[in-house]
């Protein structure tokens, strides 16, 4: 597993610090990241999902048993956040940041990761954790900007934003590709595994074009917050739901593995979109993203304790 981990995560930090270099750098200029990020999204993203689960060996997977174990946590996290949201001292555009950098994962260092360990079979697995993270994420996110962001959300838009997901479209069409048998036709399977296949080199270099290590040492009471729960709490919970349930092996690692991700660089735009609190975010997404590539080895080293 040790073996593993740096073949899966060299490449990972390299393409990070990659497209960190570029955009400090200047070689493209900075007007290219937005629409690259914007294609990653909504194009290259939902078809590696598609092409991952439509054909993916699902029934093999202890589906039932991921499922809790990923969305239990997740919901105790944010929902002990709410009660203890007055007792914090943050106004409510800060909090929603907050809980953004607690909850919030990175499909594209998850992605990555669970390909180069576990290799077609962390595809799927990752489809799996995404299929059931995506929606509960985007969900209680877009509740919490409704209830507590700078521009309140009407019950529309917050229905239509979570609708209009591009990462659970893609996660839903692959599954009822599964489930009826449809798969993909050899010459659409091709294009779209092609497709999805530029999405996690292109992702993390925009990940590393996001970071803004300036950034860091803003808010650092409220981003520390958000990293303790990020990488403590939520793992924890989900290495207890492990234990409960009896998951082990390569889904139980890939629960833990997404379960301790660093938060999303998406997480800036929607912070900034919906009335969040932007700079704080953007301290948040930089921290926990550099504080990862010191911290994921560790987790690791749990899953490998755990899962023998």
């Amino acid at each position: 597993m040790i073996a593993q981990t740096v073949v899966a995560l060299g490449p990972v930090i390299g393409l990070i610090a990659l497209g960190y270099a570029l955009r400090s750098r200047a070689f493209l200029a900075p007007a290219f990241w937005p629409p690259a990020e914007r294609l990653c999204y909504f194009i290259l993203l939902p078809a590696l999902f598609i092409s991952g689960t439509a054909t993916a060996d699902l029934a093999g997977l202890p589906i039932a048993l991921m499922a809790p174990v990923l969305a239990g946590p997740v919901v105790l996290t944010a929902l002990g956040l709410v009660v203890t949201q007055r007792r914090l001292d943050l106004d409510g555009p800060a909090f929603t940041s907050v809980l953004q950098g607690s909850i919030r994962f990175n499909n594209y260092l998850g992605l990555s990761i669970a390909l180069a360990l576990f290799g077609s079979d962390g595809v799927a697995l990752a489809a799996i954790a995404n299929t059931v993270l995506v929606p509960l994420v985007n969900v209680l996110c877009t509740l919490a900007f409704a209830r507590y962001g700078a521009e309140r959300l009407t019950v529309g838009g917050t229905v239509r934003s979570i609708a209009t997901n591009p990462l659970i479209l893609g996660c839903g069409i692959g599954i009822l590709l599964n489930a009826t048998g449809v798969g993909l036709p050899p010459g659409v399977g091709g294009f779209l595994r092609t497709l999805g296949s530029a999405s996690l080199p292109l992702g993390l270099l925009c990940v590393g074009a996001a970071l803004e290590l300036r950034s860091m040492g803003r808010n650092l009471g409220a981003v520390a917050l958000a990293t303790v729960v990020k990488f403590t709490v939520l793992p924890g919970l989900g290495i207890a739901g492990c234990l409960l349930l009896g998951l082990t092996g390569q889904p139980a690692a890939t629960v833990i593995l997404f379960l301790s991700l660093p938060t999303a660089s998406s997480a800036y735009v929607m912070a900034r979109a919906l009335g969040g609190d932007a700079r704080l975010m953007a301290s948040t997404i930089t921290l926990q993203t550099v504080a990862g590539v010191l911290y994921l080895p560790v987790v690791f080293l749990v899953i490998r304790v755990l899962t023998g």
